[in-house]
């Protein structure tokens, strides 16, 4: 027995848990703290009505013999692909149902898409990024390669022709920016993988946040990216099913030939049992007229949250991107070059818990992520303690 030697060149300890580990360990030694917890980007506010009612609708029929249902098929019911295929169609981009794969999320198969390439391609992603996307190709063994972020570009690199890359992670709205691409932008990469030969991973998680004119949130809205893109999105912030976990995979026939499509439908039915019956009628809610209403109004809690932080910053005159399109607000660190060392300032003065942008990457140090995924008063009181600490220096 050999075990994967690649996993020795991981990170010594995922970036979240060492957030929390800081965080715990504060709130130990300082239990009378209010610690206010912007950091991890996970949602706060509850399921629609109109979800919980299809929810409970289906257990009563889970309940019942005669409308039991046992396995369902590992790419979905065919309810819920119709009804994601309708939310894209609304929206201009035409798909068929069999190109759409429900998941347990994007986390899930952004990592067990690569079941489907070789471990030899060359792999492409922004720095700063999403650690899932490095993780798991070093898992694999494969060749990381990075594109710069940074101010100087508004933290969305552009294609460069010199990069030799086989397979492409682009996420818009960007986490862990908030920077969003437009749809000229996103056409310059399509066409890079198009001559390349490449393919584009496209997490589009937060795609609901894009209010901006011009601006994508699906990469299927530029011409030919059928040919060349597999989209990844989830109901994780749309819906708030963080923890009732489904999202859904676009594997475009015209992809490959149609192979790529051929096997994932392949993988999934080797791999993966489905996601429930109960939690794909919740997930279908989502787009009903009802449900689609509900849910606005929850995101609209996050803009205003969005909002509020970013005029924080601007009162305190802080560089920021993102907070428009996204529910994350990246900013430079005020007087600190290390996100770590501001990270500790902030929870030990502040009690507010933010994220180091080092964790991203190398161009993520001197820069801290805030979400606005917190409570209304919540939010507001970390903008609070924000303004009374950082504008003494």
């Amino acid at each position: 027995m050999k075990l994967n030697e690649h996993y020795k060149n991981l990170q010594e300890s995922y970036l979240f848990s060492t957030v929390a580990h800081k965080v715990n360990a504060y709130a130990a030694a300082h239990p009378s703290a209010k610690i206010l917890r912007l950091g991890i980007g996970d949602v706060t506010l509850p399921l629609a009505p109109a979800v919980v009612a299809a929810m409970a609708a289906a257990v009563e029929e889970m309940g019942r013999k005669e409308t039991f249902r046992g396995y369902g098929p590992e790419q979905g019911y065919p309810f819920l692909r119709e009804s994601i295929r309708q939310y894209y169609a609304r929206r201009g981009v035409t798909l068929a149902a069999d190109e759409i794969f429900i998941s347990d999320g994007a986390k899930s198969d952004l990592g067990n898409i690569l079941d489907l390439f070789a471990a030899e391609n060359a792999v492409l992603v922004p720095d700063p990024v999403y650690p899932v996307y490095v993780d798991t190709n070093v898992m694999a063994g494969r060749r990381i390669l990075f594109a710069d972020a940074a101010e100087s570009n508004g933290f969305l690199p552009m294609p460069d022709e010199k990069v030799q890359a086989d397979i492409v992670y682009i996420c818009s709205p960007n986490n862990p920016t908030g920077a969003a691409y437009s749809r000229e932008q996103l056409a310059a990469w399509v066409n890079y993988a198009r001559r390349r030969g490449a393919v584009i991973l496209y997490d589009a998680a937060y795609e609901c946040f894009v209010r901006e004119e011009g601006l994508a949130r699906s990469i299927y809205e530029v011409e030919g990216a059928e040919e060349c893109a597999v989209e990844f999105c989830s109901f994780s912030k749309t819906a708030g099913f963080t923890g009732t976990r489904c999202g859904y995979t676009v594997v475009p026939h015209a992809l490959a030939g149609g192979a790529l499509n051929k096997m994932w439908l392949r993988r999934q039915t080797t791999k993966f049992n489905g996601v429930p019956y109960i939690v794909q009628r919740g997930a279908a809610a989502v787009f009903t007229e009802e449900g689609e209403k509900q849910i606005a109004e929850n995101l609209a809690v996050y803009r205003r949250n969005a909002a509020r932080l970013c005029r924080c910053l601007d009162g305190l005159g802080i560089w920021y991107t993102g907070g428009k399109n996204s529910p994350y607000v990246w900013l430079r660190c005020p007087g600190f070059d290390d996100s770590w060392k501001f990270f500790d300032y902030l929870l030990e003065e502040a009690n507010v818990v933010g994220t180091p942008g080092c964790g991203f990457g190398k161009n993520g140090q001197g820069y801290f992520r805030l979400t606005a995924f917190g409570g209304e008063d919540t939010t507001a009181e970390a903008a609070e303690r924000l303004t009374r600490l950082l504008s003494r220096g």
